[in-house]
Parts: structure tokens; C-alpha cells; sequence
């Protein structure tokens, strides 16, 4: 694969990392005194760190300054960290808000072109352009991803269907009259949609190639699910989060060898989510982004919680922009099991290298008589029989205990027991407290 045509207008023509640093470094300088300057919130948060605009001189320089997180937008409602005048808002956006108070950011006329630009990126990336047709079922309204993946397929010159989350009916029948070549959407909405093309034996009648999902963890297992129900081709990881534009700010490549992700647009740090200090290179961090060119609601080491590791050197494909590991799940997904740290992102792994299972999966973690207990249900495959339930459930008993170092039950139930998600599925039930 060659590198990417710089004659696209969504493509910059950088030629080596000293350039992407530079123009980083630039972005880092505007992005520091346009907050400084034009939002309250950043003024007294450098004030209280001893930090003026003019201090920041160098990449290295990014280590001093504050952190911002959820907490600050929450309490900074309804439109934290505001750093232009009202009237140049153009769009807001929101997170679910699962807790507290809702996340709300804010859009400037330049910030939407902008989004625009590196999604179109992500597309092409993908292969995506003139003459495909994209079916988007992910939602609309408030949430991101809707109107990104439209407007950037759109801007590629691709034909957007937008068709939204859910009514399996309808994404049934356009899948079959429309014959869509790709699809958009979660990672649980790829697994739905797909085992219900499988249920209705419609494989033939469609034309699915491509699938670019993300706004979840999705296991090795589970990929290879979607893509044998669809009859399709190849899987994209799209990330991206709302406080950071939205889906749309990275994605791998054909070599499928790692995320890459817009450096132009925001600089990654990937630290210790309880030291706050890098990793070593090739270790598991949280994901830490500084904005570089955000005008409306600017993001200054902002915690993402979410986890990742840095790939080293330049991918197969020439891509001068640098590449990220798919996210292995959040800070706060991390459980405390009789004292061992563990991320469910631990169990998607152990599951992907056992056949006999389907990717669905819950824990649920007990307390009985001062004791907890977890409890591993996993589907089976659809073609698995139940006669080798009682020899899989302790092969991976023994693997869990020799690899997180932690006992659980392991149940095996029949394929399609475990409840579905349109959006992001719930792998977690902690009962432990519970009355």
C-alpha cells in the first residue's frame, strides 16, 4: 500500500515526523494561549499550576501542564470549558450521560470542517469513496456518530443510508434492496445485525464487504463472528469520543496493524492512570489527548480513561501518521476481585483463543457469607455441541486461574441466551452490594 494521496483535500502533505512535531508544537502554543486567554475555566486552572502561555516552548513542555477530566466538564455544565463567544457556537453535542450531569461540548463553524476532514480521512483509510454505498446504524440526535458518519461519507462522495440504530426489520430489507457494501456502527450492532442476517439466511441476498465499527471494546472472537454472519471481507476500528470531536479520530489500516490517529488534530500521551507518568514503550496506559486546533471547547490533557499501548515505528502502509493499539478497555471498567485488579478485557482475551464458545459473554460478581464469587457465562457456538460443555468450562477456569490468578465458575448457555445490545453491551454486573 502506497502512501496516501496528498492531491485529497482531507490529506495533509507532511513528509516526516520532524514536520508532524512542528506543526504539533504549533498547535500546542495556539491551543494553550487561545484557552488562557478565552476561557475562565483554563485561565485559573494554569493560574493555579504557575503557568502562562508563554511557557510553553517545547513538546516537552506538555508534562506541565494541568490535567482536565469528566469531572470538569460535568461541573462545568451546561457548556464547560467554553473558549469562544456564544454566538460562534454552531452545534453542540452530548455524551449519554450515565451518570451526573450530562457532558456537553460545543462546535465552531471550523471545528465541524475539521471533523469533517480527519473523518474523511478515516474512510479512505478504509477504502471507502465514490460508488459505495454506507448504511449507518448508529445514532443520531445528540449523540456523535450519526451526523459525523454521514456528513464525512458524504464529503468522500460515497452514497450515506441513514438509517440509525435498531429496527432489525428495515436494516434487513435495505441490506437486501439497497445492498449497502458497508456498514456503520457498534460493535454490539455489528453482532445483532450480523446474527440476525445469519437467523434470516439472507447471507446471499447481500453485498456487505466492509464493516467500520467502534465505540467499544470488541474481542478477537467477536470479530470473527460479524464478519463469518455477514460473509464479509474486512473490520475497521474507528475510535474517537465525544469530548474529542467524536468517532472519527483514528483507524487501522488495510494491514489491520494498529489504530492510527490524527496527530495534526491532537497529540496522544499514554500514561499511568495512577501515577500520571508515562508508560515504557509497548505498556498498557490510559489514553491523554491535548487538542490542537478545537476552538470552541479546547481539550488539554484531557483523561480519557481509556486504554491503550503506543506501536512503534512506521506502519507497512507508509502512513506518516503514528498508530495506537485498539482500546483494551477503560480505567474505570477495572474490577477488585479478592484483592487482584482485572479488566473485563482480560476475559475477552482468555475466550477469543477457546473454540467451542461464541464471543457473548457476562461476569457477575456475589457476595455470599463475606466471600465474593464470580461467575463467567459464555455462550456457546452456534455449531458447538453441549456434550463438551463440562470439559470447555474447565479449560477455561484453568486458564483464567493461571492467567489472572483468580477463581471463578464458568458457565456454558446456549447461543442467543445472553441479552443483545443495539449500542454498547454490558459485560459487568457487580451484585456485591446489593441488598
Amino acid at each position: 500500500m502506497k502512501q496516501r494521496d496528498s492531491q485529497k483535500w482531507f490529506w495533509p502533505n507532511i513528509e516526516d515526523e520532524e514536520q508532524l512535531k512542528e506543526i504539533q508544537l504549533q498547535g500546542l502554543k495556539w491551543t494553550v494561549s487561545h484557552a488562557y486567554n478565552n476561557s475562565p475555566f483554563y485561565k485559573k486552572r494554569f493560574e493555579d499550576a504557575s503557568i502562562k502561555p508563554e511557557d510553553i516552548k517545547s513538546l516537552d513542555d506538555l508534562k506541565y501542564l494541568p490535567f482536565t477530566t469528566a469531572d470538569d466538564l460535568r461541573d462545568g455544565y451546561p457548556m464547560p470549558l467554553l473558549s469562544v463567544p456564544e454566538n460562534k457556537v454552531v452545534r453542540i453535542h452530548s455524551s449519554s450521560g450515565t451518570t451526573g450531569k450530562r457532558k456537553i461540548l460545543c462546535y465552531t463553524q471550523n471545528d465541524i470542517k475539521d471533523w469533517i476532514t480527519f473523518f474523511a480521512r478515516c474512510y479512505d483509510l478504509a477504502g471507502v469513496g465514490p460508488g459505495d454505498k454506507v448504511q449507518i446504524a448508529v445514532g443520531y440526535g445528540l449523540w456523535t456518530a450519526g451526523i459525523s458518519f454521514q456528513t464525512a461519507c458524504e464529503a468522500v462522495g460515497a452514497m450515506a443510508i441513514p438509517i440509525g440504530p435498531g429496527n432489525l426489520d428495515m436494516q434487513c430489507q435495505f441490506l437486501v434492496d439497497l445492498k449497502p457494501n458497508v456498514i456503520c456502527c457498534t460493535a454490539s450492532m455489528a453482532l445483532l445485525l450480523s446474527e440476525e442476517v445469519h437467523r434470516r439466511g439472507i447471507q446471499d441476498k447481500i453485498n456487505v464487504k466492509k464493516i467500520i465499527q467502534g465505540s467499544e471494546r470488541c474481542s478477537d472472537a467477536m470479530r470473527r463472528a460479524i464478519l463469518e454472519n455477514f460473509n464479509a471481507e474486512e473490520l475497521f476500528d474507528i475510535t474517537g469520543l465525544t469530548e474529542l470531536y467524536g468517532p472519527g479520530a483514528g483507524i487501522d489500516c488495510p494491514y489491520h496493524e494498529g489504530i492510527h490517529y490524527w496527530a495534526d488534530y491532537y497529540i496522544l500521551e499514554i500514561l499511568n492512570p495512577e501515577t500520571l507518568e508515562p508508560v515504557g514503550e509497548g505498556e498498557i496506559g490510559e489514553m491523554v489527548v491535548t487538542t490542537l486546533k478545537k476552538e470552541a471547547a479546547p481539550l488539554i490533557r484531557y483523561r480519557t480513561r481509556d486504554l491503550t499501548r503506543a506501536i512503534s515505528g512506521r506502519c507497512k502502509c507508509g502512513l506518516i501518521f503514528p498508530r495506537h493499539d485498539r482500546i483494551l478497555g477503560r480505567s474505570d471498567d477495572m474490577f477488585i476481585f479478592r484483592g487482584v485488579n482485572i479488566y473485563p478485557g482480560q476475559i475477552d482475551e482468555i475466550l477469543s483463543m477457546v473454540e467451542g464458545v461464541s464471543s457473548e459473554y457476562n461476569i457477575i460478581l456475589e457476595r455470599q457469607a463475606g466471600k465474593d464469587y464470580m461467575t463467567i457465562n459464555i455462550e456457546r457456538d452456534p455449531m458447538g455441541d453441549p456434550v463438551w460443555d463440562d470439559e470447555i468450562e474447565d479449560k477455561i477456569s484453568l486458564m483464567i486461574k493461571k492467567e489472572i490468578m483468580v477463581s471463578a465458575e464458568v458457565r456454558i448457555v446456549d447461543h442467543g441466551t445472553l441479552p443483545r445490545s443495539q449500542k454498547k453491551s454490558k459485560r459487568l454486573f457487580d451484585k456485591r452490594n446489593d441488598k
